[in-house]
């Protein structure tokens, strides 16, 4: 099983942490999908990672379907709940992180841009989706919605969000008067799964 991606994407990472949490062996091909070599358009037409190659050569992407697909091998832990409607709410906080995911990135876009080309209207819109969307996880974190000690693909997800805004610097001081859900993620960032998908530094 072959891994495309880079070693930023919080999205590679939500995989890579199921992968290994799972114990499937695989390879990680580290690909820039935003350079004209990237290789990652062979895999998925839209040109974005993850891509999953698996050992018959078939290619899924997009996270929240390679997540889907994985949790079918059936391979211990299970990450999503068997009951329809249980791994649906999952799905939907899952949804909900990518989502975190998909404003940090557009934050992170438009600060590239030269000063006098940003939009502060619209980085100012992502902070609030940013914020609006951790203050409920906040609260399903608070009502024993997400719990460390039962990881799952929402768990991963809310994690991979939360360490790539920290990694990235968006939104500073999101911790403030969010103490469930910086608790749930500092003892996920303890699994030996985070560790070792943590992004460079440099």
């Amino acid at each position: 099983m072959k891994l495309i991606g880079n070693y930023t994407s919080p999205y590679v990472r939500k995989i890579s942490v199921i992968l290994l949490e799972k114990g499937i062996t695989f390879e990680f091909v580290n690909d820039n999908p935003w350079t004209s070599e990237s290789t990652t358009p062979q895999y998925n037409p839209l040109g974005k990672v993850p891509a999953l190659v698996t050992g018959d050569g078939q290619y899924w992407f997009d996270s929240p379907v390679i997540a889907e697909y994985l949790e079918l091998l059936d391979i211990a832990p299970a990450l999503i709940p068997r009951d329809p409607l249980a791994a649906l709410q999952m799905r939907q906080i899952e949804a909900l992180a990518d989502g975190i995911m998909d404003a940090a990135l557009v934050s992170v876009r438009e600060r590239q841009r030269p000063p006098e080309q940003q939009s502060e209207t619209e980085l100012l819109r992502q902070r609030e989706k940013i914020s609006r969307s951790l203050t409920l996880l906040e609260q399903y974190v608070a009502d024993k919605k997400l719990d460390a000690e039962n990881i799952s693909v929402a768990t991963i997800a809310v994690a991979c969000a939360v360490g790539y805004l920290n990694f990235r610097r968006v939104s500073p001081g999101w911790c403030v008067d969010r103490p469930h859900l910086v608790k749930l993620v500092e003892k996920l960032f303890e699994r030996e799964s985070f560790a070792r998908t943590e992004p460079p530094t440099a």
